[in-house]
């Protein structure tokens, strides 16, 4: 444990007891982290929640949050960047699928075109979109705005809404 960092520490327990060893000490909070590391661990894992690979940037937007509540806007504008860009990633692997591929979200996406990449944040759906959007070889910047203006909706409202619930109801 670190000395002089009190105030973020949680006790687990007492030290000593008279004649026997310490049983539980102090140790610091698993979310003992500055506000810049914070947000790196945000985008880290807003890219990764937007591609196959799993990630919960949800969990790590409201936990920073919870810790930093003046980062809102910046949390919010590091989640989209970072959800965006893995968005992205799967609109570029879509463009090395084989063009035999057929399924609904392709079928879905050549009916409704890059608006319906408004909906990407929706879990498993939305990665389905951006791998067709790739596929279809849908306009990329387009793609970028929609995939932006979607998932920036989803965060600014799953932020105000954590940030609702501290003020109201902690």
């Amino acid at each position: 444990c670190m000395a002089g960092r009190q105030a973020n520490r949680v006790k687990l327990g007492p030290r000593t007891t008279r004649g026997s060893p310490p049983v539980l000490t102090t140790c610091p909070s698993m979310f003992d982290v500055s506000p810049d590391a914070g947000l790196w661990g945000l985008l880290a894992s807003a890219f990764l929640s937007a591609t196959i690979l799993p990630g919960n940037s949800e969990v790590v937007l409201v936990a920073l949050l919870a810790k930093y509540p003046p980062l809102f806007w910046q949390a919010i504008a590091v989640a989209t960047l970072g959800n965006t860009l893995g968005g992205m990633t799967s609109y570029v692997a879509g463009r090395l699928v084989p063009r035999r591929v057929d399924n609904r979200a392709m079928r879905w996406l050549q009916l409704h075109g890059e608006w319906a990449l408004l909906l990407s944040w929706v879990p498993v759906v939305g990665d389905a979109l951006c791998v067709a959007a790739g596929w279809l070889r849908l306009n990329a910047g387009v793609s970028f705005v929609m995939l932006a203006v979607g998932k920036c909706a989803r965060y600014t409202l799953l932020a105000g809404g954590a940030s609702w619930l501290a003020a109201h109801l902690l």
